[in-house]
């Protein structure tokens, strides 16, 4: 096949501190001019959506494809004083958006077209923008008096703004861990220990390793580590890794519910929710409570279940049994029952799925259902200012078809170093639209996450939890290079928040299917594919424990809604969320916490989620279950690489973006209603009226 020349170039990475500010003071003044001379160009009789309202969209994309950039430093560049210019500069950006969504001259103007019987006939995507524009401007408080609350209010965004950059900065950039010797993490796979840093000899560490908080040496420490001691150091250490975020937490719970009440909603939960598929705090707290009542009881049954497991294993090992099971005890005790009782070797598995054959299978998945073509960019020339990292590795994405042309860039930046995002996330690096001139500007997205890194023995091998993890984010990424929107603000993933892991949590379904896990297999020694009894043993593990791991899900969801959804200022003030996070940890999961007063760690201060965007919104995660499941069984489940399925799929829910409806898109693609049935069937649970959502 002839190579095909991309239209347009991927994005550049050639940004120094000093140049990343000077950028983004550049783009605040331009877009600060545009305004004023629109404010001063039109009154609110002659503005209309093409001298107004298309203007500023425009100017939105052309920002969109350099801030999204530059915010983007601060999570992965390995140059310390970029990732803090990216912060800085963030804050500068955030500020101005909050000015520009609390001018009254533009609202004045954006009202006035919103009034207008004349603008009642635009296509719907520009429909849709102008709705949105509107209420936008009354959520950032233009309908209150000046003084003294829309300056509190401006104030609070602010304020609220700075605490969610400098939560997840310092996130980013904790450096804590452990130094253990070598006997204290007995059971610890080699291939961890191996890439664990060494105490230098003569110091008080010689002969110790250095254990710290990220993902590869965290999660098989806590789930191999044959040591209770050592595994509740580790989880006690790493719930209290960034005890610096709690009064940043406090303090964001707090201005949330002023900022709610002050535009006239009884919470913060009220504020978020009004713009949600669920719309009310009650709707999701009616979901959060029936969920619970419906998991708990086959979460006892599983916990019993572990508790003789331990109960039995600490009897071989001549240890006393107290009776608990502890949070530090679960991934130990899940592994080992998943071995024990089910044959599952994890280690094993993760043979015959190294990294780079595995992200191989999955394009492959995703060219034959979607109709799509990836590219990887080898040519060192090619590469050459176009990267953050080394580590990076970049894709064109074509259509399949030669006439319908380029997609779009797709970035995977997969290990951890440090200063980097230390969890799974997918970004927009430059959103897709429709430009000026009426040609298309293609997206570039990228996936983030912290996979071991390959030793000189072996590759990076993936774990089948980890499989799924990449396939889920993928899942974004696809979402987002596909999205076909007139406007930027539309693209991708910009959905509600209780839909946006829709998408992405169906992809998943291809994980569990045994032709799919076949074809994604390959030996990192042989090159043979994943023995079928291997792959019958995840299948049939598949549901265990799954109770337990969603009432986890549950805890977050509830705590979440807890913090935002509270009858009084004051007593959002009286809230101790770390005492809260913990107790709520204790009562719906079942697991043992270390201490009666609920004082042992401030998990709060490390969920992300909460001071990322996802505030009142973590339910979603379940919620949107029901709806992936309900698309996986109706449209996928008895032919997953059905490629006209795929494509229908593609056009229907991918390529809309946020240009739609959320549930209308759901009911065109599933020619009906969605329910809650196939949610349902697939955690086992008896379905009677099913779970309200």
């Amino acid at each position: 096949m002839t190579p095909r020349a991309p239209p347009q170039a991927p994005p550049s990475f050639t940004h120094t501190p000093q140049s990343l500010l000077s950028e983004t003071r550049d783009l605040i003044a331009k877009s600060r001019a545009l305004e004023d001379e629109i404010a001063a160009k039109y009154t609110p009789e002659n503005a209309t959506f093409e001298n107004v309202l298309k203007v500023f969209a425009d100017d939105e994309s052309d920002m969109a494809l350099k801030t999204h950039i530059i915010g983007f430093y601060q999570y992965v560049s390995p140059n310390q004083e970029l990732r803090d210019a990216s912060s800085t500069a963030e804050k500068e950006l955030e500020d101005f958006a909050i000015e520009s969504s609390m001018r009254e001259d533009i609202f004045k103007l954006v009202k006035a077209i919103h009034e207008n019987p004349a603008f009642k006939d635009l296509d719907p995507e520009s429909a849709r923008l102008l709705q949105k524009s509107y209420k936008g401007y009354i959520r950032s408080g233009l309908d209150l008096p000046p003084e003294p609350q829309r300056a509190r209010f401006k104030e609070i965004k602010k304020r609220l703004s700075t605490l969610a950059i400098d939560f997840s900065k310092r996130l980013n950039e904790e450096k804590g861990g452990i130094w253990f010797t070598p006997e204290e993490l007995a059971g610890v796979p080699d291939d961890v220990l191996a890439g664990l840093k060494k105490g230098e000899p003569g110091s008080e560490n010689e002969g110790k390793l250095f254990l710290t908080y990220k993902y590869p040496d965290l999660f098989p420490t806590m789930k191999y580590a044959i040591s209770a001691e050592t595994r509740k150091r580790v989880f006690l250490g790493n719930e209290n890794k960034c005890n610096e975020n709690a009064p940043l937490f406090k303090e964001a719970i707090v201005l949330r519910d002023e900022k709610a009440r002050l535009l006239g909603f009884k919470s913060h939960a009220a504020f978020v929710l009004d713009e949600k598929m669920a719309k009310t705090p009650e709707t999701v707290k009616s979901f959060l409570d029936d969920l619970r009542e419906k998991l708990t009881p086959g979460g006892e049954k599983e916990r019993q279940v572990l508790v003789e497991l331990k109960k039995k294993e600490r009897a071989q090992r001549g240890e006393a049994f107290d009776g608990k099971y502890y949070l530090w005890d679960h991934r130990y005790y899940d592994r080992l029952l998943l071995e024990e009782s089910y044959s599952l070797d994890a280690q094993k598995i993760a043979e015959y799925f190294p990294l780079q054959s595995t992200i191989d299978g999955m394009l492959t998945i995703f060219e034959r259902l979607f109709g799509l073509e990836f590219i990887m960019v080898t040519d060192p020339t090619e590469l050459e200012g176009v990267r953050w990292h080394e580590d990076a590795k970049l894709y064109q994405v074509w259509n399949d078809k030669p006439e319908d042309g380029f997609v779009g860039w797709l970035y995977l930046d997969l290990h951890p170093r440090e200063g980097k995002y230390g969890h799974a996330a997918n970004f927009n690096l430059q959103p897709g639209f429709t430009q000026k001139d009426g040609k298309r500007h293609y997206p570039a997205t990228a996936l983030v996450c912290n996979f071991s890194k390959p030793t000189k023995d072996k590759p990076s091998l993936l774990k089948h939890d980890e499989v799924v993890t990449l396939f889920h984010e993928l899942g974004h990424g696809i979402h987002d290079l596909v999205s076909v929107t007139h406007y930027s603000r539309f693209h991708g993933t910009s959905v509600v928040g209780d839909f946006v892991e829709a998408p992405s949590q169906m992809l998943e379904n291809w994980c569990w299917t045994s032709s799919e896990l076949t074809s994604l297999s390959s030996h990192y020694a042989s090159g043979e594919k994943i023995p079928e009894e291997l792959v019958n043993t995840i299948i049939r593990t598949k549901h265990v424990n799954d109770a337990l791991f969603n009432l986890r899900q549950l805890h977050f969801a509830i705590f979440d809604m807890r913090v935002h959804d509270v009858d009084s200022s004051e007593e959002v003030k009286s809230l101790d969320p770390a005492s809260l996070y913990n107790r709520l940890r204790t009562e719906i999961s079942g697991l043992d916490s270390p201490e009666q007063d609920q004082n042992f760690g401030n998990g709060q201060a490390t969920f992300g989620h909460l001071m990322g965007g996802y505030d009142s919104g973590y339910y979603g995660y379940l919620w949107s279950q029901v709806f992936s499941m309900d698309m996986f069984y109706t449209r996928f489940k008895k032919a997953p690489m059905n490629g006209e399925e795929g494509r229908r799929y593609r056009k229907v829910v991918l390529e809309r973006g946020g240009s739609r409806e959320e549930m209308d898109v759901l009911k065109e693609f599933l020619g009906r209603e969605p329910n809650s049935k196939a949610f349902l069937e697939e955690l086992g649970l008896l379905v009677g009226e099913g779970v309200k959502a």
